[in-house]
């Protein structure tokens, strides 16, 4: 549970003193401004920010949109993005679709939508085997997979080399100065890569294949340095549990794809928008950030722990770097119960726009 004022607290018990951090180099000028209401809401002594980033978009940087119905809702977010897509050169990953809880009943909705835009939209809070796809890809060992993938099946792999040996370079401790010892890993690597691209040329036709895949892989990483740096591995099966989702998931980012770099561009989703829950979008950002179902139904425990919720919220709304959207449809419930938060956006100047 979220403390009402954490700040003085720590400040008061461990004379604490505190040095205000003013330069915000994600988000432009616009957004920033309307972060400080929140913040505000949250700690009333908090520091005015200055954005170091500059604004490079038309219109409104933050707004509600009222929608008359959940599929009008789905065909217009699924044609702004495609706009935006085409007017700015951004990438499917520049946006995400954010939702309170229930992703996969939005996603039943908004799916076919994106879809027929040309713009394929993945529920990432669904679920691989026993983990949470959003959970899975954030994973040391489902990362590593796809690092020393890239490198194996890339003609021209010079970036994924790099990346391949600083990870797994770290992982094994060798020190960037050993120059001896990084000779000798770099030869492992290579052969290595070598020997997955002979063995496995193909994408894997069924999961055994992308099990049998997913256990070479550890097995040069090696799995017993992956539990030892990363002690949640070690604990009620978890391991296991990542490995067998990470072998189903790349079973089925191959169904589609004609080679192995469509299979990990699938597994990575970096060619389809992201639908996640608000809690797991912390540490991650993006160009634009759309809330959809800002209302009571979806924030049915708000009143019960509002600093908390409005903390979630503030986090969320940082994500972005140039646009947010909050939409709101009438017929998914009311927004009585969370009248605090549309009153920050309004004390913000946040503009509500009706959408037919």
């Amino acid at each position: 549970m979220a403390m009402d004022d954490p700040f003085s607290a720590f400040d008061a018990d461990f004379g604490g003193k505190r040095t205000p951090l003013y330069n915000n180099y994600r988000s432009s000028p616009e957004l920033v401004r309307i972060q400080h209401v929140l913040a505000q809401a949250l700690d009333a002594r908090a520091v005015e920010p200055v954005s170091k980033t500059a604004t490079t978009i038309a219109g409104e940087s933050c707004a509600i949109w009222d929608f008359s119905s959940p599929e009008i809702e789905a065909q217009r977010l699924a044609r702004f993005v495609a706009g935006e897509v085409k007017a700015h050169a951004l990438g499917p990953r520049d946006f995400v679709l954010l939702v309170r809880q229930k992703a996969v009943d939005y996603a039943a909705v908004l799916e076919p939508a994106f879809r027929a835009a040309g713009i394929p939209l993945r529920n990432e809070a669904g679920t691989v085997g026993a983990v949470m796809l959003q959970e899975l890809l954030a994973e040391e060992a489902s990362e590593l997979l796809v690092k020393v993938l890239r490198l194996a099946m890339t003609k021209r792999a010079g970036r994924h080399w790099t990346e391949c040996q600083e990870a797994l370079g770290a992982l094994r401790g060798i020190s960037p100065e050993d120059e001896a010892a990084q000779a000798i890993f770099a030869r492992e690597l290579d052969a290595q890569a070598t020997q997955l691209s002979a063995d496995h040329p193909e994408p894997p036709a069924s999961k055994a294949d992308a099990r049998t895949i997913v256990d070479d892989v550890l097995c040069f990483v090696g799995r017993e340095r992956l539990i030892a740096v990363h002690p949640a591995y070690a604990q009620g099966g978890w391991f296991e549990k990542v490995v067998e989702a990470t072998a189903v998931h790349l079973h089925g980012s191959s169904a589609d794809a004609a080679d192995w770099t469509e299979t990990l561009d699938t597994y990575e989703g970096l060619h389809a928008i992201p639908l996640m829950t608000i809690h797991k979008s912390k540490g991650l950002e993006y160009h634009s950030v759309i809330f959809v179902g800002l209302d009571d139904g979806a924030w049915w425990s708000f009143a019960g722990d509002q600093m908390e919720a409005t903390a979630g919220f503030f986090v969320a709304f940082t994500r972005a770097k140039q646009r947010v959207v909050f939409t709101y449809c009438a017929k998914r419930g009311a927004r009585t119960k969370i009248a605090t938060l549309y009153g920050l956006l309004s004390k913000a100047g946040v503009q509500t726009i009706q959408i037919a």
